[in-house]
């Protein structure tokens, strides 16, 4: 998809995406981590997350390009990334290299970017998966499209509550 918006313009806030979003749209939500990428997709209607997908992480160009194929094979409104901001809410280094990856898709992508506080999704996804008694080797293969779709349905619930 050509880029027309300045990267500046193209992190917006759940306001401005419910203003924007089209009837049968969907959402692509990502966990970002430092080996994997997870990723989770909303159903038609925005109501409910799914886990897609996890994505192991090469460069940035090639992981961007397969998030922006899902994305437009998907018929995606928006990219919900999760934003790792501490527990006190102050914002750390994994929280500036989460808010340089959405500048850099947004360079590639008209396709905007909403920065969802991701708090506690993958413990959170881990304590489910634990009371659930899945294997080790099974959580490590899960946890991070669970985290994506945590964080995603994060984002619907605030969308639904909106209207």
């Amino acid at each position: 998809m050509a880029k027309t918006m300045t990267a500046s313009t193209n992190i917006i806030t759940p306001e401005d995406l419910a203003a924007r979003i089209r009837p049968g749209q969907r959402l692509i939500g990502l966990d970002l981590g430092s080996r994997t990428i997870g990723v989770a997709l909303s159903d038609a209607l925005l109501m409910t997350a799914t886990p897609l997908e996890t994505i192991r992480r090469t460069k940035f160009t090639p992981d961007a390009r397969r998030l922006i194929e899902l994305a437009e094979r998907e018929n995606a409104a928006a990219f919900v990334l999760g934003l790792p901001v501490n527990m006190d809410g102050s914002s750390g280094p994994r929280v500036q290299s989460t808010r340089a990856f959405a500048r850099n898709l947004g360079r590639l992508t008209d396709i905007p970017v909403v920065l969802w506080d991701e708090r506690l999704s993958t413990a959170g996804v881990e304590r489910t998966l634990l009371e659930a008694d899945v294997s080790r080797a099974r959580r490590a293969e899960v946890v991070d499209k669970l985290a994506a779709s945590w964080i995603l349905q994060g984002l619907l619930d605030r969308l639904s509550a909106m209207n």
